[in-house]
């Protein structure tokens, strides 16, 4: 039994020990084959590696191309709080994830394109799955920002172009700086893109994807920080430990340290030493050692991308080294880095192997894969979440300001801009949208100049205008860039100064219906005149407005009736007027003369009323006529039966009239009145053309104080109605505050562009108020001569306010200017205008009466209504 017992055993264990051997040689047979073979299990590695990641790129793919885009506006008045930007950040973020279930991660993402290619400062877009459109499309920013559909951004090949992705370097648990909204923090991004040159292929755009995190990647992310932290910890503790047992063995090893054991201690024979109690490694926080990363709420990965491009060689490199300038604004203890290996003087980045491909694959689809350092919370990049604000100063490029072009009908030079690269450019707007203009400063800052070079190219671009300047000090500076024999054809001179020993003048008879007006416009033309000038209305003067307006009526009646007779040579004038209230014989005779062209209520007031008036009643009436008639300039100008000027002839034939009504006594004043009201008239007898037809007019008005006083109503009118009929003013005051109300509201409501120079701060005050104080009073006061502030309509939407350079005619028309002509430009104006001497402009006006006299007679024999002569008789 007992010699039969070990072999049962040893049986029973021989198959069991088989059984492992030959496990034991299977697993090294298949290391050794592994080993021998290696290069097949690796290929099959990277085959279902490349397999799935093909994919998982085809999937990415086929979400990309459901992608929307929205283009952000934000208004001059945007002004968002933190709660509104975080807000949005909110939204950013849920929209990342309106994607396919299908979608891989990579494709979950909400992309922010600041883009800018010289035609704008720095375009805002959004670009998202398709899915969050209308999350995306209701922003909490209200209306200062409106979002719009975008259409795809296709770019012409630049030849040369750089790339860059920027990822955070530091601490990762570290946020990055906490920048203010004020400045804005995009202001950085917006300079280093100010100097965009389109025209040399500029091109910088900047792509931030935002990325809901993944909690499988942020739990790795934790632990991997904890265990970081914990270690550190560790060698912490063992470092402190280490240096704690050479201080105490340093201290017992000391001649100090023995005597004190000599005198105190007396240790006995193999006494150890001190023992020392090394530090215990304190408890890790994991609020302190993730930091940013300890909370799941409202965090996210970022993906930062950058390329520049150019066709001039080394702008595209200086513009990515401006924007990496630009981003450190937000760095910190944690600061966005330009990713990429350095080699000396080169850099190893997305621009070179192995990282291109993948780059422009991310760049082209919109694809995010982030570096795993990229972890940031919304909080941070509050900057990047919302269009720039009122805080930033946006430049102006040629897309929002065009470029003055010399003879271009379709542009109005405003003035000089300096760029952000200091360079000087010629700005214009479109006239089509400059309705109205208002031009405000001190005498001698550059309004008069700025308006002259204005006229001076719209002059040359074919335009029609006239300029009123009751100083007449505008003509000889501008004459020798207007003596272009193009122009002398188009010039009329009308001046009432009679400078000189023999004075030569235009005529223009008020009266006069040679040109074709109408009847009723004139008489209300010339009796509104009045009114302004004298403050008639019908409360304060309602007897001399009748009796002027019965005088007019019959003299316009006796005009009609010359011009149909072919006779405009004898038409009455307006010193008629007293001949027909005081001479009985001459009113007899007139009113026989047309009595059937008078309708009967004026007939029965000439028949009853007009005898019982008193004699002194006329007074009123008569006297602004005798001081027009005792000024022998005004007498020459007025007293002419047909006169040049007809400004509405000047409207439809695109001429180019300069206007010197003279001073500003109460006679100039009531010459310039007539003009004014003349000029309203005019424009809107248009109405008998149509719209499309109206060929565009410009009046400018020099020393609107001037005129103003003369017809407030009138000036007011023609900032209001001027429109319709394509008659656009351009005023200039020194003092806003100096014009009637009427007129000074009327032109700040409608003034399409708002101009000022230096002044006082009272006096700008008003116009600052209009820009809300953008800029201050106390800064435009102290700016240098010729130079102002602009704020101006382009496409629909206000510029500026802008500080530009007056253009200074010798310098901007320096080509163009031709002294030596000018002598043939004055004889052609005076000669369009009719210019003749005084003295026999006087002889004609004095002998006028006479002729129309002589007319009354002739037109009282032809065979009319008997009955109807019999009552004048």
């Amino acid at each position: 039994m007992d010699s039969a017992t070990p072999n049962l055993t040893d049986r029973a264990v021989a198959p069991l020990s088989g059984d492992v051997l030959g496990v034991v040689t299977s697993l090294v047979n298949a290391v050794g084959w592994l080993y021998s073979h290696w290069y097949l299990p690796a290929l099959a590695l990277c085959v279902c590696w490349g397999g799935g990641e093909m994919l998982v790129r085809h999937l990415a793919a086929r979400a990309s191309a459901q992608r929307m885009a929205l283009e952000l506006r934000s208004s001059r008045h945007f002004d968002p709080g933190l709660e509104e930007i975080f807000r949005r950040g909110l939204q950013l973020a849920r929209a990342s994830t309106s994607v396919p279930w299908s979608a891989p991660r990579r494709a979950k993402t909400v992309q922010i394109r600041l883009r800018a290619d010289g035609s704008r400062p720095l375009r805002y877009r959004i670009e998202g799955p398709a899915g969050g459109e209308r999350l995306l499309s209701i922003t909490p920013f209200g209306p200062d920002v409106t979002v719009h559909r975008a259409r795809p951004i296709t770019d012409k090949p630049r030849e040369h172009v750089v790339r860059a992705e920027f990822i955070l370097r530091g601490k990762t648990t570290t946020p990055l700086r906490d920048v203010p909204l004020s400045p804005d923090p995009l202001q950085p991004l917006v300079d280093a893109v100010a100097d965009l040159r389109a025209e040399l292929g500029d091109l910088a755009e900047i792509r931030l994807d935002i990325q809901r995190a993944p909690k499988w990647a942020l739990r790795a992310r934790r632990l991997q920080l904890m265990g970081a932290a914990r270690r550190a910890e560790r060698r912490e503790a063992q470092r402190a430990a280490r240096w704690l047992r050479q201080d105490a063995i340093g201290i017992e090893d000391s001649w100090s340290g023995q005597l004190q054991q000599l005198l105190w201690n007396r240790p006995g024979p193999g006494t150890s030493r001190r023992l020392v109690m090394p530090p215990v490694p304190r408890r890790v926080e994991p609020a302190e050692a993730l930091g940013k990363l300890a909370e799941n709420d409202h965090l996210v990965r970022v993906q930062l991308l950058v390329m520049c491009a150019s066709n001039i060689a080394g702008r595209a490199q200086a513009r990515l080294a401006q924007v990496q300038a630009a981003l450190d604004v937000f760095g910190g203890r944690s600061r966005w880095a330009m990713r990429g290996w350095r080699l000396g003087p080169w850099r190893i980045g997305a621009d070179h192997w192995p990282t291109r491909r993948g780059f422009e694959r991310r760049w082209d689809l919109g694809h995010c894969q982030p570096p795993r350092a990229n972890w940031v919370r919304l909080e941070e990049i509050t900057g990047l979440l919302k269009p720039p604000t009122v805080h930033c100063r946006m430049p102006v490029f040629a897309g929002d300001l065009p470029t003055f072009t010399f003879g271009d009908p379709a542009l109005l030079l405003q003035g000089l801009y300096h760029g952000p690269d200091g360079r000087p450019r010629l700005v214009a707007t479109y006239a089509e949208e400059t309705l109205f203009e208002v031009a405000v400063g001190k005498a001698g800052g550059g309004k008069t100049e700025r308006a002259l070079a204005q006229a001076i190219g719209w002059a040359h671009a074919g335009g029609g205008l006239v300029f009123v300047d009751p100083h007449r000090d505008s003509w000889p500076r501008a004459a020798p860039f207007l003596a272009h024999e193009d122009l002398m054809e188009r010039i009329a001179l009308f001046d009432l100064n009679a400078l000189g020993p023999h004075p030569r003048l235009s005529s223009w008879n008020p009266l006069g219906m040679h040109h074709g007006q109408r009847a009723h416009e004139v008489v209300e033309a010339v009796a509104d005149a009045y009114a302004s000038v004298l403050a008639w209305d019908d409360a304060s003067a309602p007897r001399a407005l009748t009796i002027l307006t019965a005088a007019l009526t019959v003299l316009v009646t006796i005009n009609e009736a010359a011009c149909r007779a072919s006779q405009p040579e004898d038409q009455a004038t307006l010193f008629h007027v007293r001949a027909l209230l005081t001479d009985a014989a001459f009113r007899r005779a007139a009113l026989a003369a047309i009595a059937e062209r008078l309708d009967a209520e004026t007939r029965s007031w000439w028949q009853t009323v007009f005898p019982a008036l008193p004699p002194d009643a006329f007074a009123v009436v008569l006297n602004p006529i005798a001081r027009l008639t005792a000024n022998p300039v005004t007498r020459a100008f007025l007293g002419q039966p047909i006169g040049a000027y007809n400004i509405r002839t000047a409207m439809d034939t695109r001429k180019i009239v300069w206007l010197c009504p003279g001073g500003n006594g109460p006679t100039d004043r009531l010459v310039t009145a007539l003009l004014a009201r003349d000029l309203l008239r005019a424009a809107r007898s248009r109405r008998d053309t149509p719209e499309g037809r109206r060929v565009p007019f410009r009046p400018y008005f020099d020393e609107l104080i001037t005129l103003t006083g003369a017809a407030p109503e009138t000036i007011a009118a023609m900032f209001e109605d001027f429109r319709k009929y394509r008659c656009h003013v351009h005023g200039m005051t020194q003092l806003l505050a100096r014009l009637p109300t009427p007129v000074r509201l009327s032109l700040v409501q409608n003034a399409s562009t708002l101009a000022t120079t230096a002044g006082s701060m009272s006096a700008i005050a008003p116009v600052t108020a209009e820009w809300g104080d953008t800029p201050s009073p106390h800064r435009i006061a102290t700016m240098e001569r010729f130079e102002h502030y602009v704020s101006m309509n382009v496409h629909g939407h206000r510029i500026g306010p802008v500080q530009l350079s007056g253009p200074h005619l010798d310098d901007v028309f320096t080509d163009h200017a031709r002294p030596h002509d000018v002598p043939a430009l004055e004889h052609a104006a005076r000669t369009h205008a009719g210019a003749l001497p005084l003295d026999e402009l006087t002889a004609n006006a004095t002998a006028q009466l006479d002729r129309v006299t002589t007319l009354l007679t002739n037109l009282t024999l032809t065979p009319t209504n008997p009955s109807t002569k019999k009552q004048y008789e």
